[in-house]
Protein backbone atom coordinates (compact mmCIF):
# COMPACT_ATOMS: atom_id res chain seq x y z
CA UNK A 1 0.00 0.00 0.00
CA UNK A 2 0.96 3.65 0.33
CA UNK A 3 4.35 4.57 1.69
CA UNK A 4 5.41 4.90 5.29
CA UNK A 5 3.36 6.90 7.75
CA UNK A 6 3.57 7.70 11.41
CA UNK A 7 1.23 5.34 13.25
CA UNK A 8 0.58 7.87 15.99
CA UNK A 9 0.33 11.61 15.98
CA UNK A 10 1.96 14.44 17.82
CA UNK A 11 -0.68 14.05 20.51
CA UNK A 12 1.21 11.03 21.79
CA UNK A 13 4.14 8.73 21.13
CA UNK A 14 4.96 8.23 17.43
CA UNK A 15 5.65 4.87 15.80
CA UNK A 16 6.95 4.23 12.31
CA UNK A 17 4.90 2.00 10.07
CA UNK A 18 2.90 1.62 6.90
CA UNK A 19 -0.77 1.23 6.15
CA UNK A 20 -0.43 -2.31 4.80
CA UNK A 21 -2.80 -4.25 2.57
CA UNK A 22 -2.72 -7.03 5.19
CA UNK A 23 -4.21 -4.71 7.82
CA UNK A 24 -6.89 -3.43 5.45
CA UNK A 25 -7.98 -6.94 4.41
CA UNK A 26 -7.86 -8.23 8.00
CA UNK A 27 -10.02 -5.38 9.27
CA UNK A 28 -12.46 -5.82 6.37
CA UNK A 29 -12.93 -9.50 7.20
CA UNK A 30 -13.32 -8.81 10.93
CA UNK A 31 -15.82 -6.02 10.25
CA UNK A 32 -18.14 -8.61 8.71
CA UNK A 33 -19.29 -9.17 12.29
CA UNK A 34 -21.35 -6.04 11.73
CA UNK A 35 -23.28 -7.77 8.92
CA UNK A 36 -24.95 -10.02 11.49
CA UNK A 37 -26.24 -7.15 13.62
CA UNK A 38 -27.24 -5.09 10.59
CA UNK A 39 -29.04 -7.92 8.82
CA UNK A 40 -31.12 -8.63 11.88
CA UNK A 41 -31.94 -4.96 12.43
CA UNK A 42 -33.15 -4.69 8.85
CA UNK A 43 -34.92 -8.02 8.46
CA UNK A 44 -37.07 -8.00 11.59
CA UNK A 45 -39.28 -5.00 10.81
CA UNK A 46 -39.96 -6.24 7.28
CA UNK A 47 -40.85 -9.75 8.41
CA UNK A 48 -43.20 -8.49 11.14
CA UNK A 49 -45.13 -6.51 8.51
CA UNK A 50 -45.59 -9.57 6.24
CA UNK A 51 -49.16 -10.88 6.46
CA UNK A 52 -48.36 -14.64 6.11
CA UNK A 53 -45.91 -14.33 9.03
CA UNK A 54 -48.49 -12.52 11.18
CA UNK A 55 -51.24 -15.01 10.29
CA UNK A 56 -49.04 -17.97 11.33
CA UNK A 57 -47.48 -16.61 14.52
CA UNK A 58 -49.39 -13.46 15.54
CA UNK A 59 -53.01 -13.84 14.35
CA UNK A 60 -54.20 -11.30 16.94
CA UNK A 61 -52.01 -8.61 15.40
CA UNK A 62 -53.20 -9.53 11.91
CA UNK A 63 -56.84 -9.26 12.97
CA UNK A 64 -56.16 -5.92 14.67
CA UNK A 65 -54.34 -4.63 11.57
CA UNK A 66 -57.30 -5.56 9.34
CA UNK A 67 -59.87 -4.15 11.73
CA UNK A 68 -61.84 -1.52 9.83
CA UNK A 69 -64.31 -0.84 12.64
CA UNK A 70 -62.43 2.26 13.73
CA UNK A 71 -61.88 1.01 17.29
CA UNK A 72 -58.11 1.28 16.84
CA UNK A 73 -56.31 4.43 15.70
CA UNK A 74 -53.51 4.19 13.15
CA UNK A 75 -51.04 4.68 15.99
CA UNK A 76 -52.11 1.44 17.74
CA UNK A 77 -52.46 -1.01 14.83
CA UNK A 78 -49.34 -3.02 15.75
CA UNK A 79 -49.36 -2.64 19.54
CA UNK A 80 -48.84 -6.24 20.73
CA UNK A 81 -46.53 -7.43 23.53
CA UNK A 82 -45.81 -10.84 21.97
CA UNK A 83 -44.84 -9.23 18.64
CA UNK A 84 -42.45 -6.84 20.37
CA UNK A 85 -41.03 -9.71 22.43
CA UNK A 86 -40.12 -11.45 19.15
CA UNK A 87 -38.13 -8.36 18.14
CA UNK A 88 -36.63 -7.46 21.50
CA UNK A 89 -35.70 -10.89 22.91
CA UNK A 90 -32.57 -10.87 20.74
CA UNK A 91 -31.21 -7.75 22.43
CA UNK A 92 -31.77 -9.07 25.95
CA UNK A 93 -29.86 -12.23 24.98
CA UNK A 94 -27.10 -10.07 23.46
CA UNK A 95 -26.82 -8.15 26.74
CA UNK A 96 -26.24 -11.36 28.71
CA UNK A 97 -23.87 -12.76 26.06
CA UNK A 98 -21.72 -9.62 26.02
CA UNK A 99 -20.83 -10.15 29.69
CA UNK A 100 -19.60 -13.70 28.99
CA UNK A 101 -17.95 -12.52 25.76
CA UNK A 102 -15.69 -10.14 27.68
CA UNK A 103 -14.19 -13.15 29.49
CA UNK A 104 -13.81 -15.12 26.24
CA UNK A 105 -12.25 -12.15 24.49
CA UNK A 106 -9.70 -11.65 27.24
CA UNK A 107 -8.80 -15.31 27.88
CA UNK A 108 -9.09 -16.88 24.41
CA UNK A 109 -8.54 -13.88 22.16
CA UNK A 110 -10.63 -11.58 19.98
CA UNK A 111 -10.96 -13.98 17.02
CA UNK A 112 -12.32 -16.79 19.22
CA UNK A 113 -15.19 -14.53 20.29
CA UNK A 114 -15.88 -13.58 16.66
CA UNK A 115 -16.02 -17.25 15.65
CA UNK A 116 -18.36 -18.07 18.55
CA UNK A 117 -20.59 -15.16 17.56
CA UNK A 118 -20.84 -16.39 13.98
CA UNK A 119 -21.68 -19.92 15.15
CA UNK A 120 -24.46 -18.78 17.49
CA UNK A 121 -25.96 -16.59 14.76
CA UNK A 122 -25.83 -19.43 12.21
CA UNK A 123 -27.83 -21.82 14.40
CA UNK A 124 -30.31 -19.06 15.35
CA UNK A 125 -30.93 -18.08 11.72
CA UNK A 126 -31.60 -21.69 10.73
CA UNK A 127 -34.03 -22.17 13.63
CA UNK A 128 -35.94 -19.03 12.61
CA UNK A 129 -36.00 -19.99 8.94
CA UNK A 130 -37.48 -23.44 9.72
CA UNK A 131 -39.68 -22.30 12.63
CA UNK A 132 -43.06 -24.03 13.00
CA UNK A 133 -44.15 -22.40 16.26
CA UNK A 134 -43.52 -19.32 18.37
CA UNK A 135 -41.18 -21.25 20.69
CA UNK A 136 -38.77 -22.02 17.83
CA UNK A 137 -38.87 -18.35 16.82
CA UNK A 138 -38.00 -17.09 20.30
CA UNK A 139 -35.23 -19.69 20.87
CA UNK A 140 -33.78 -18.78 17.49
CA UNK A 141 -33.92 -15.09 18.40
CA UNK A 142 -32.08 -15.78 21.67
CA UNK A 143 -29.28 -17.61 19.81
CA UNK A 144 -29.10 -14.75 17.31
CA UNK A 145 -28.73 -12.47 20.33
CA UNK A 146 -25.81 -14.50 21.64
CA UNK A 147 -24.16 -14.11 18.24
CA UNK A 148 -24.71 -10.36 18.19
CA UNK A 149 -23.45 -10.00 21.78
CA UNK A 150 -20.20 -11.85 21.06
CA UNK A 151 -19.53 -10.01 17.79
CA UNK A 152 -20.37 -6.55 19.08
CA UNK A 153 -18.05 -7.10 22.03
CA UNK A 154 -15.05 -8.42 20.10
CA UNK A 155 -15.07 -6.82 16.64
CA UNK A 156 -14.69 -3.12 17.62
CA UNK A 157 -11.87 -4.02 20.04
CA UNK A 158 -10.18 -6.14 17.34
CA UNK A 159 -10.37 -3.31 14.80
CA UNK A 160 -9.07 -0.67 17.21
CA UNK A 161 -6.10 -2.84 18.21
CA UNK A 162 -5.14 -3.85 14.66
CA UNK A 163 -5.45 -0.41 13.06
CA UNK A 164 -2.70 2.24 13.05
CA UNK A 165 -3.81 5.25 15.12
CA UNK A 166 -3.64 7.43 11.99
CA UNK A 167 -6.56 5.59 10.36
CA UNK A 168 -8.06 3.86 13.38
CA UNK A 169 -11.32 5.78 13.01
CA UNK A 170 -11.82 4.82 9.36
CA UNK A 171 -10.99 1.14 9.88
CA UNK A 172 -13.09 0.84 13.03
CA UNK A 173 -16.00 2.35 11.15
CA UNK A 174 -15.81 -0.62 8.82
CA UNK A 175 -17.91 -2.31 11.54
CA UNK A 176 -20.65 0.32 11.24
CA UNK A 177 -20.38 0.17 7.45
CA UNK A 178 -21.06 -3.57 7.56
CA UNK A 179 -24.04 -2.92 9.86
CA UNK A 180 -25.51 -0.52 7.31
CA UNK A 181 -24.83 -2.92 4.42
CA UNK A 182 -26.54 -5.66 6.42
CA UNK A 183 -29.58 -3.40 6.98
CA UNK A 184 -29.77 -2.45 3.29
CA UNK A 185 -29.36 -6.06 2.16
CA UNK A 186 -32.12 -7.13 4.53
CA UNK A 187 -34.45 -4.38 3.27
CA UNK A 188 -33.90 -5.42 -0.36
CA UNK A 189 -34.49 -9.10 0.47
CA UNK A 190 -37.69 -8.22 2.33
CA UNK A 191 -38.92 -6.21 -0.65
CA UNK A 192 -38.56 -9.19 -2.99
CA UNK A 193 -39.85 -11.85 -0.56
CA UNK A 194 -42.85 -9.90 0.75
CA UNK A 195 -45.17 -11.21 -1.97
CA UNK A 196 -44.09 -14.85 -1.58
CA UNK A 197 -46.30 -16.99 0.69
CA UNK A 198 -43.35 -18.24 2.77
CA UNK A 199 -41.10 -15.31 1.95
CA UNK A 200 -40.54 -14.68 5.65
CA UNK A 201 -38.70 -18.04 5.87
CA UNK A 202 -36.30 -16.93 3.14
CA UNK A 203 -35.75 -13.56 4.84
CA UNK A 204 -34.98 -15.09 8.22
CA UNK A 205 -32.99 -18.06 6.89
CA UNK A 206 -30.63 -15.99 4.71
CA UNK A 207 -29.18 -14.66 7.97
CA UNK A 208 -27.12 -17.86 7.94
CA UNK A 209 -25.08 -16.52 5.00
CA UNK A 210 -23.24 -13.66 6.81
CA UNK A 211 -22.81 -15.98 9.80
CA UNK A 212 -21.03 -18.58 7.64
CA UNK A 213 -18.84 -15.85 6.10
CA UNK A 214 -17.80 -14.63 9.55
CA UNK A 215 -17.06 -18.15 10.83
CA UNK A 216 -14.84 -18.88 7.83
CA UNK A 217 -13.21 -15.46 7.89
CA UNK A 218 -12.44 -15.45 11.62
CA UNK A 219 -10.90 -18.93 11.32
CA UNK A 220 -8.21 -17.52 9.03
CA UNK A 221 -7.64 -14.20 10.85
CA UNK A 222 -4.63 -13.59 13.06
CA UNK A 223 -5.23 -12.28 16.55
CA UNK A 224 -4.15 -8.81 17.63
CA UNK A 225 -0.66 -8.23 19.11
CA UNK A 226 -2.32 -6.82 22.25
CA UNK A 227 -4.34 -10.00 22.76
CA UNK A 228 -1.39 -12.30 22.05
CA UNK A 229 0.82 -10.45 24.55
CA UNK A 230 -2.03 -10.57 27.07
CA UNK A 231 -2.02 -14.39 26.72
CA UNK A 232 1.79 -14.77 26.91
CA UNK A 233 2.48 -15.23 23.17
CA UNK A 234 5.14 -12.52 22.88
CA UNK A 235 7.12 -13.96 19.98
CA UNK A 236 4.00 -14.41 17.86
CA UNK A 237 2.79 -10.96 18.89
CA UNK A 238 5.97 -9.30 17.65
CA UNK A 239 5.75 -11.11 14.30
CA UNK A 240 2.11 -10.05 13.96
CA UNK A 241 3.00 -6.44 14.80
CA UNK A 242 5.73 -6.47 12.14
CA UNK A 243 3.26 -7.87 9.66
CA UNK A 244 0.50 -5.34 10.28
CA UNK A 245 2.91 -2.36 10.40
CA UNK A 246 4.86 -3.51 7.33
CA UNK A 247 8.30 -2.92 8.89
CA UNK A 248 10.80 -4.99 10.91
CA UNK A 249 11.71 -2.40 13.53
CA UNK A 250 8.68 -2.27 15.81
CA UNK A 251 10.65 -2.46 19.07
CA UNK A 252 9.36 0.78 20.57
CA UNK A 253 5.68 0.09 19.95
CA UNK A 254 6.12 -3.56 20.97
CA UNK A 255 7.70 -2.52 24.27
CA UNK A 256 4.85 -0.11 24.95
CA UNK A 257 2.34 -2.91 24.34
CA UNK A 258 4.26 -5.16 26.76
CA UNK A 259 4.33 -2.39 29.38
CA UNK A 260 0.59 -1.88 28.99
CA UNK A 261 0.01 -5.63 29.32
CA UNK A 262 2.16 -5.83 32.47
CA UNK A 263 0.14 -3.02 34.00
CA UNK A 264 -3.06 -4.78 32.99
CA UNK A 265 -1.96 -8.03 34.68
CA UNK A 266 -1.74 -6.22 37.99
CA UNK A 267 -5.48 -5.78 37.76
CA UNK A 268 -7.11 -8.91 39.15
CA UNK A 269 -10.70 -7.77 38.71
CA UNK A 270 -11.26 -5.62 35.58
CA UNK A 271 -14.94 -5.14 36.38
CA UNK A 272 -14.13 -3.82 39.84
CA UNK A 273 -11.23 -1.80 38.48
CA UNK A 274 -13.24 0.13 35.90
CA UNK A 275 -15.41 1.50 38.71
CA UNK A 276 -12.38 3.15 40.33
CA UNK A 277 -12.20 6.93 40.28
CA UNK A 278 -9.25 7.02 37.84
CA UNK A 279 -11.35 5.23 35.20
CA UNK A 280 -14.42 7.43 35.66
CA UNK A 281 -14.10 8.99 32.15
CA UNK A 282 -13.96 5.56 30.48
CA UNK A 283 -16.88 4.19 32.51
CA UNK A 284 -18.92 7.33 31.83
CA UNK A 285 -18.47 7.21 28.06
CA UNK A 286 -18.78 3.41 27.80
CA UNK A 287 -22.14 3.77 29.56
CA UNK A 288 -23.60 7.04 28.30
CA UNK A 289 -22.60 6.84 24.62
CA UNK A 290 -24.52 3.59 23.97
CA UNK A 291 -27.39 4.88 26.14
CA UNK A 292 -27.62 8.08 24.11
CA UNK A 293 -27.11 6.18 20.85
CA UNK A 294 -30.34 4.25 21.42
CA UNK A 295 -32.22 7.31 22.67
CA UNK A 296 -31.64 9.02 19.32
CA UNK A 297 -34.60 6.90 18.26
CA UNK A 298 -32.71 5.35 15.34
CA UNK A 299 -34.02 1.84 15.91
CA UNK A 300 -37.54 3.19 15.55
CA UNK A 301 -36.55 3.67 11.92
CA UNK A 302 -34.32 0.64 11.49
CA UNK A 303 -36.27 -2.33 12.82
CA UNK A 304 -39.77 -0.88 12.71
CA UNK A 305 -39.48 1.15 9.49
CA UNK A 306 -41.91 -0.96 7.40
CA UNK A 307 -44.39 -1.08 10.30
CA UNK A 308 -43.99 2.67 10.88
CA UNK A 309 -44.44 3.56 7.20
CA UNK A 310 -47.46 1.25 6.98
CA UNK A 311 -48.92 2.91 10.09
CA UNK A 312 -48.52 6.29 8.40
CA UNK A 313 -50.54 5.15 5.41
CA UNK A 314 -47.88 3.88 3.00
CA UNK A 315 -48.98 0.70 1.18
CA UNK A 316 -47.19 -2.60 1.86
CA UNK A 317 -44.82 -2.41 -1.12
CA UNK A 318 -44.37 1.33 -0.64
CA UNK A 319 -43.45 0.87 3.03
CA UNK A 320 -40.84 -1.76 2.19
CA UNK A 321 -39.42 0.33 -0.65
CA UNK A 322 -39.20 3.32 1.71
CA UNK A 323 -37.15 1.09 4.04
CA UNK A 324 -34.83 0.22 1.13
CA UNK A 325 -34.36 3.94 0.42
CA UNK A 326 -33.53 4.78 4.05
CA UNK A 327 -31.20 1.76 4.15
CA UNK A 328 -29.37 3.05 1.04
CA UNK A 329 -29.00 6.50 2.60
CA UNK A 330 -27.60 4.81 5.70
CA UNK A 331 -24.84 3.11 3.67
CA UNK A 332 -23.87 6.22 1.68
CA UNK A 333 -23.79 8.43 4.77
CA UNK A 334 -21.56 5.95 6.60
CA UNK A 335 -19.02 6.33 3.79
CA UNK A 336 -19.00 10.05 4.61
CA UNK A 337 -17.97 9.29 8.19
CA UNK A 338 -15.22 6.90 7.06
CA UNK A 339 -13.60 9.60 4.95
CA UNK A 340 -14.06 12.43 7.46
CA UNK A 341 -13.62 10.96 10.95
CA UNK A 342 -9.80 10.98 10.91
CA UNK A 343 -9.66 14.30 9.07
CA UNK A 344 -12.09 16.42 11.08
CA UNK A 345 -12.22 14.39 14.29
CA UNK A 346 -14.94 12.74 16.33
CA UNK A 347 -16.39 15.75 18.11
CA UNK A 348 -17.44 17.76 15.05
CA UNK A 349 -19.29 14.73 13.64
CA UNK A 350 -21.09 14.20 16.96
CA UNK A 351 -22.23 17.83 17.02
CA UNK A 352 -23.27 18.20 13.37
CA UNK A 353 -25.17 14.92 13.49
CA UNK A 354 -26.94 15.91 16.69
CA UNK A 355 -28.16 19.24 15.32
CA UNK A 356 -29.38 17.66 12.06
CA UNK A 357 -31.19 14.81 13.86
CA UNK A 358 -32.90 17.27 16.22
CA UNK A 359 -34.24 19.39 13.35
CA UNK A 360 -35.45 16.36 11.38
CA UNK A 361 -37.28 14.82 14.33
CA UNK A 362 -39.08 18.08 15.11
CA UNK A 363 -40.19 18.37 11.46
CA UNK A 364 -41.33 14.71 11.21
CA UNK A 365 -43.22 14.93 14.52
CA UNK A 366 -44.90 18.15 13.42
CA UNK A 367 -45.96 16.70 10.06
CA UNK A 368 -47.51 13.65 11.73
CA UNK A 369 -49.20 15.87 14.33
CA UNK A 370 -50.79 18.06 11.64
CA UNK A 371 -52.05 15.11 9.57
CA UNK A 372 -53.00 12.54 12.22
CA UNK A 373 -53.47 14.63 15.36
CA UNK A 374 -54.20 12.76 18.58
CA UNK A 375 -57.01 10.72 17.05
CA UNK A 376 -54.67 8.85 14.69
CA UNK A 377 -57.07 9.38 11.79
CA UNK A 378 -55.71 10.82 8.58
CA UNK A 379 -53.40 10.16 5.68
CA UNK A 380 -50.57 11.73 3.68
CA UNK A 381 -50.85 12.84 0.08
CA UNK A 382 -48.20 11.50 -2.30
CA UNK A 383 -46.14 14.69 -2.11
CA UNK A 384 -46.46 14.89 1.68
CA UNK A 385 -45.35 11.27 2.02
CA UNK A 386 -42.29 12.00 -0.14
CA UNK A 387 -41.46 15.05 2.00
CA UNK A 388 -41.77 12.95 5.17
CA UNK A 389 -39.48 10.33 3.64
CA UNK A 390 -36.94 13.03 2.76
CA UNK A 391 -36.70 14.24 6.37
CA UNK A 392 -36.51 10.67 7.68
CA UNK A 393 -33.65 10.05 5.23
CA UNK A 394 -31.91 13.25 6.37
CA UNK A 395 -32.26 12.02 9.95
CA UNK A 396 -30.83 8.59 9.05
CA UNK A 397 -27.91 10.26 7.22
CA UNK A 398 -27.10 12.41 10.25
CA UNK A 399 -27.08 9.37 12.51
CA UNK A 400 -25.03 7.33 10.04
CA UNK A 401 -22.11 9.76 9.99
CA UNK A 402 -22.20 10.58 13.69
CA UNK A 403 -23.72 8.61 16.56
CA UNK A 404 -23.97 5.38 14.55
CA UNK A 405 -20.29 4.67 13.89
CA UNK A 406 -18.92 6.82 16.71
CA UNK A 407 -21.06 4.95 19.21
CA UNK A 408 -18.89 1.89 18.52
CA UNK A 409 -15.59 3.65 17.75
CA UNK A 410 -15.19 5.91 20.78
CA UNK A 411 -15.79 3.32 23.57
CA UNK A 412 -13.43 0.86 21.84
CA UNK A 413 -10.56 3.37 21.61
CA UNK A 414 -10.66 5.17 24.96
CA UNK A 415 -9.98 2.25 27.34
CA UNK A 416 -6.48 1.17 28.36
CA UNK A 417 -5.76 -2.56 28.15
CA UNK A 418 -6.45 -3.40 31.80
CA UNK A 419 -10.10 -2.31 31.48
CA UNK A 420 -10.63 -2.69 27.72
CA UNK A 421 -12.68 -5.91 27.81
CA UNK A 422 -14.77 -4.65 30.72
CA UNK A 423 -15.25 -1.28 29.03
CA UNK A 424 -16.37 -2.78 25.72
CA UNK A 425 -18.62 -5.28 27.51
CA UNK A 426 -20.21 -2.34 29.36
CA UNK A 427 -20.69 -0.56 26.03
CA UNK A 428 -22.38 -3.58 24.43
CA UNK A 429 -24.46 -4.42 27.52
CA UNK A 430 -25.83 -0.87 27.85
CA UNK A 431 -26.41 -0.71 24.08
CA UNK A 432 -28.30 -4.00 24.06
CA UNK A 433 -30.25 -3.17 27.24
CA UNK A 434 -31.65 0.04 25.77
CA UNK A 435 -32.10 -1.50 22.32
CA UNK A 436 -34.22 -4.11 24.12
CA UNK A 437 -36.15 -1.45 26.04
CA UNK A 438 -36.83 0.64 22.93
CA UNK A 439 -37.79 -2.44 20.90
CA UNK A 440 -40.11 -3.66 23.65
CA UNK A 441 -41.94 -0.40 24.34
CA UNK A 442 -41.82 1.46 21.00
CA UNK A 443 -45.13 0.24 19.56
CA UNK A 444 -46.84 0.89 22.91
CA UNK A 445 -45.21 4.35 23.11
CA UNK A 446 -46.37 5.09 19.54
CA UNK A 447 -49.88 4.08 20.57
CA UNK A 448 -49.91 6.35 23.64
CA UNK A 449 -47.51 9.22 22.86
CA UNK A 450 -48.55 9.31 19.19
CA UNK A 451 -46.66 12.04 17.28
CA UNK A 452 -45.16 13.16 20.60
CA UNK A 453 -42.83 10.15 20.40
CA UNK A 454 -40.65 12.01 17.89
CA UNK A 455 -40.47 15.05 20.18
CA UNK A 456 -39.51 12.67 23.02
CA UNK A 457 -36.47 11.43 21.07
CA UNK A 458 -35.65 14.96 19.88
CA UNK A 459 -35.38 16.01 23.52
CA UNK A 460 -32.78 13.34 24.17
CA UNK A 461 -30.83 14.33 21.05
CA UNK A 462 -30.64 17.88 22.45
CA UNK A 463 -29.40 16.60 25.83
CA UNK A 464 -26.74 14.34 24.31
CA UNK A 465 -25.46 17.10 22.02
CA UNK A 466 -24.97 19.40 25.02
CA UNK A 467 -23.21 16.53 26.83
CA UNK A 468 -20.72 16.16 23.95
CA UNK A 469 -20.04 19.92 23.90
CA UNK A 470 -19.19 19.98 27.59
CA UNK A 471 -17.55 16.65 28.36
CA UNK A 472 -16.13 14.96 25.26
CA UNK A 473 -12.43 15.60 24.49
CA UNK A 474 -11.18 14.96 20.94
CA UNK A 475 -9.61 11.49 20.66
CA UNK A 476 -8.63 11.71 16.99
CA UNK A 477 -5.13 10.34 16.13
CA UNK A 478 -4.30 9.55 19.76
CA UNK A 479 -2.74 6.07 20.31
CA UNK A 480 -4.91 3.92 22.59
CA UNK A 481 -2.14 3.54 25.18
CA UNK A 482 -1.65 7.34 25.28
CA UNK A 483 -5.32 8.15 25.89
CA UNK A 484 -4.67 9.02 29.54
CA UNK A 485 -3.12 12.34 28.41
CA UNK A 486 -6.41 13.32 26.76
CA UNK A 487 -8.36 12.92 29.99
CA UNK A 488 -5.65 14.69 31.99
CA UNK A 489 -5.84 17.76 29.75
CA UNK A 490 -9.65 18.05 29.91
CA UNK A 491 -11.15 20.69 32.23
CA UNK A 492 -13.55 18.24 33.93
CA UNK A 493 -11.90 14.80 33.76
CA UNK A 494 -8.49 15.99 35.01
CA UNK A 495 -9.76 15.85 38.60
CA UNK A 496 -10.32 12.08 38.29
CA UNK A 497 -7.17 11.05 36.40
CA UNK A 498 -3.81 10.73 38.23
CA UNK A 499 -0.56 11.99 36.72
CA UNK A 500 1.23 9.28 34.73
CA UNK A 501 4.91 9.54 33.79
CA UNK A 502 6.84 7.04 31.66
CA UNK A 503 10.55 6.89 32.57
CA UNK A 504 13.48 5.93 30.29
CA UNK A 505 13.01 2.23 31.12
CA UNK A 506 9.37 2.40 29.95
CA UNK A 507 8.15 1.96 33.54
CA UNK A 508 4.91 3.67 34.45
CA UNK A 509 5.11 5.87 37.52
CA UNK A 510 1.92 7.27 39.04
Amino acid sequence: MAGGVLVASTNGRQYDGKVTMFVLVTCLVAAMGGLLFGYDLGITGGVTSMEPFLVKFFPGVYKQMKDESGHESQYCKFDNELLTLFTSSLYLAALVASLFASITTRMLGRKASMFAGGLFFLVGALLNGFAVNIEMLIIGRILLGFGVGYCNQSVPVYLSEMAPAKIRGALNMGFQMMITIGILGANIINYFTSNIESGWRISLGIGAVPAILLCIGSFFLGDTPNSMIERGQREGAKKMLQKIRGIDNVDEEFQDLIDASEEAKKVEHPWKNITQLRYRPQLTFCSLIPFFQQLTGINVIMFYAPVLFKTLGFGNDASLMSSVITGGVNVVATFVSIFTVDKFGRKILFLEGGVQMFICQIVVGSMIAIKFGVSGEGSFTHSEANLLLFFICAYVAAYAWSWGPLGWLVPSEICSLEVRSAGQATNVAVNMLFTFVIAQVFLTMLCHLKFGLFFFFAGFVLIMTIFIVLFFPETNNVPIEEMNKVWKSHWFWTKFVPDVVVDHDHKVVV
